[in-house]
């Protein structure tokens, strides 16, 4: 059992399950009813995506030090509360089950799913 982080919108792992999208909105021009069909997500699960201040943060980020600033304040956010809680169960449930999260982003590096990454291995996920 593994969970993955993928890109949205790019086809599936064969064993990759159920794909959660943790972005802000959903993706623009597609039909609700086209989500999962065209591999964008089957859930959409925007409590795991930076704040809409810290996407437009991200999204200028040029520098090293701009982007270190970002990954600082998205930890933070996902130290509240529920988005820990919810860390927590999905890296409980990946010793069991497949599933994915998932950006838009074309570079993780540069993608908030890179620290989702880093922060659900500190869990102890099982990540693929």
């Amino acid at each position: 059992m593994t969970l993955r982080i993928v890109r949205l919108g790019t086809p599936r792992h064969p064993k990759e399950g159920t794909r959660i999208g943790t972005v802000r909105r959903p993706p623009r021009g597609v039909k609700k009813d086209r989500y999962a069909a065209d591999d964008w997500y089957d859930v959409w699960y925007p409590e795991l995506s930076p704040s809409q201040a810290l996407v437009t943060q991200a999204l200028k980020a040029q520098t090293e030090a701009e982007w270190s600033a970002f990954v600082r304040a998205f930890k933070k956010e996902m130290k509240e509360p529920a988005a820990a809680r919810t860390l927590d169960l999905l890296s409980a449930l990946s010793q069991e089950a497949d599933f994915s999260l998932g950006c838009y982003c074309e570079n993780e590096a540069r993608c908030h799913r890179s620290v989702l990454r880093e922060l659900l291995a500190e869990r102890g996920a099982k990540l693929g």
